[in-house]
């Protein structure tokens, strides 16, 4: 008898779609129903996810792709991160009392990405219209939809702050002055006027990439950076700094913005070969951790065993701790991947996984790095806090008010794949723009105000992201699309996933229901820096064996309530064509359709 599983791993052959929200989920089966390809049906369920979960994503956010072209035969990465804005300069944030930038307000605003990201991926690999991919997104925003406890949990806890500091956002978000009630119809008709003016304009233009190109001119330069910009010009805002601060973007900034295409890291592990956008994300830590344990019998493990999880963290630690020293935007620093990855490097590193939990963050040397490395460890001894709980924005028992992320994979009848990861532009970390329906996004908050290393604030340069979707090759052949919201958990629990997936012969819904955890030894990479050497967070659903067994090995656990880590969805086809997918019962609300 198969295993059970909160939801079947749905199959087909049509296409199939996963995401965050089972609406969204919806809306792209439905552009797939209509003759959309899986590039169409990813653009139209991320707009929709912006209304749906606006404490999550928004349209001024930024979002990283993985994707597979049929027609191309080809994995590519499209980088929707914008960059750091031309004034955003380590001496003017000295000169404004910073040490860390903070995770809200107006300084920790980089470029947005995330408009230009899907009409790129609309334009050069989707066929359907802009109307097509756009009205379903104006649809909710205009009509509403019913608003996730999660969203109004957030609103309330911020209503006082919004009233007082953020008057935009309370106009917005507290219309009536009285955060939503779970479950209520939530419209948001400035978001709504504003997509529906850009379509408009848009469709003055004759031809489909001219209209699309239309889209992408009003937001980065037309009436949507006017209107942005204007606000700005004006605007000085309370931050989690204790002072109101004015921007740094410009109209300028965002006039010379443009998404672009670019190839992906890869690592070879048990016959797959997994792809992973470049250091400017958190991406290649997964590559890292799965050389260092290609050298362990992980098949042999229980993989709701304490064996298992411990050398999964171990692992997990020692990637992790070059992130921070090596990883960054490589157009701007000196990113040694092709060392990071060898195997002589993981099989010098494997040597440090022992019987034992570490509790040290111990990044790996590399020839000709040892000024970088040693700056970065006196910097982080420094700096990166170990006296509050470390951010983890999906953990159901911490605080509504942080911010995090949607996932979503699609998967076409042609064999097309999305793996992508939009986020930014929370509700709650930055103020609304007036007229515009939505705000800005904070990922500048991921620089460091240290000069001279990988990410150091620089303008131009891209924030190194946490964001970092998935996409698995099986034999040469792209099968396996999978990603999760959750900060510096992303490719924490997507690892854990992907190993079970490979050892454990689990189905795709086996995979996600399975117990999670994750680290939080290292520094998060979110205001104000935290970290707790030692610790895991785990599901209880583990036992109480597994999790003792974790504490005598020198684990710190701390037990989270059963299905409340991990958001995780996947998607896979398999060489005769079957179509598969799945999604997290956690949080419940993640979604997988297909036929």
């Amino acid at each position: 008898m198969s295993a059970f599983t909160t939801r079947p791993e749905i199959l087909g052959r049509f296409g199939v779609v996963t995401s965050t929200h089972w609406i969204a989920s919806a809306v792209g089966m439905k552009i797939l129903e209509q003759g959309g390809n899986a590039f169409d049906a990813a653009v139209a369920t991320g707009l929709v996810l912006q209304v749906l979960e606006p404490h999550l994503n928004g349209p001024a956010g930024d979002l990283p792709a993985i994707i597979y072209s049929k027609a191309k035969d080809k994995v590519e990465v499209i980088c929707a991160q914008g960059p750091a804005p031309a004034g955003a300069t380590i001496d003017h944030y000295k000169a404004e009392g910073m040490d860390v930038i903070p995770g809200d307000g107006l300084l920790a605003t980089v470029i947005p990405g995330a408009w230009d990201g899907w009409m790129l991926m609309l334009r050069d690999y989707g066929r359907l219209s802009l109307r097509d991919v756009l009205e379903p997104a104006i649809f909710y925003a205009e009509k509403g939809h019913p608003v996730l406890p999660r969203v109004a949990a957030t609103i309330a806890g911020l209503g006082d702050f919004f009233r007082t500091e953020w008057p935009t956002s309370y106009e917005t978000w507290l219309p009536d002055g009285a955060a939503p009630q779970p479950w209520t119809n939530v419209t948001n008709p400035a978001l709504a006027a504003t997509w529906t003016r850009i379509l408009s304009e848009a469709e003055d233009k004759q031809g489909r990439e001219a209209q699309i190109a239309a889209a992408r001119d009003a937001f980065y330069r037309g009436f949507v950076a006017e209107g942005i910009a204007d606000y700005l010009a004006k605007a000085e805002v309370m931050d989690a700094s204790g002072a109101r601060h004015k921007a740094v973007l410009t109209a300028d900034d965002l006039a010379g913005y443009a998404a672009h295409v670019e190839d992906p890291l890869t690592y070879d592990y048990h016959g797959w070969t997994v792809t992973k956008c470049g250091p400017w994300t958190q991406g290649p830590v997964l590559l890292q951790a799965l050389s260092l344990l290609k050298g362990f019998d992980l098949g042999a493990m229980d993989p709701n065993g304490a064996d298992f999880i411990h050398h999964v963290v171990e692992a997990k630690k020692l990637a992790y701790a070059d992130r921070e020293v090596y990883y960054g935007d490589p157009d701007f620093a000196n990113v040694p991947m092709d060392a990071l990855l060898s195997d002589s490097y993981a099989d010098a590193r494997r040597k440090l996984i022992g019987t034992s939990a570490s509790m040290e963050l111990r990044p790996g040397h590399v020839p000709g790095f040892a000024d970088q490395a040693d700056k970065t460890m006196a910097l982080l001894d420094a700096l990166s806090r170990t006296d509050q709980a470390v951010y983890e924005p999906t953990m159901a028992h911490l605080s509504e008010k942080k911010g995090d992320t949607v996932h979503i994979d699609v998967i076409d009848s042609d064999g097309n794949m999305v793996s992508v990861t939009p986020s930014g532009g929370w509700l709650q970390s930055s103020p609304t723009i007036p007229g515009l329906g939505f705000c800005l996004n904070s990922r500048a908050q991921m620089f460091w105000l240290e000069p001279g290393l990988p990410t150091s604030l620089e303008p131009g340069k891209r924030p190194r992201t946490t964001l970092t979707p998935s996409l698995a090759l099986k034999n040469g052949v792209p099968q396996l699309s999978f990603g999760t919201p959750g900060g510096d958990q992303q490719d924490q629990w997507q690892l854990v996933f992907f190993l079970r997936y490979v050892h454990h012969q689990m189905n795709l819904q086996e995979a996600i229901d399975a117990p999670l955890f994750h680290s939080a030894h290292f520094p998060s990479s979110f205001y104000p820096r935290s970290r707790q050497p030692g610790m895991i967070m785990a599901e209880k659903t583990f036992g109480a064996d597994v999790l003792n067994d974790l504490r005598v090995r020198g684990h710190i656990v701390t037990e989270a309530e059963p299905w409340s880590v991990g958001r995780m969805t996947a998607a896979r086809r398999d060489p005769d064509g079957l179509l598969r997918a799945a999604a997290t019962p956690r949080l419940m609300q993640a979604y997988a359709v297909g036929r």
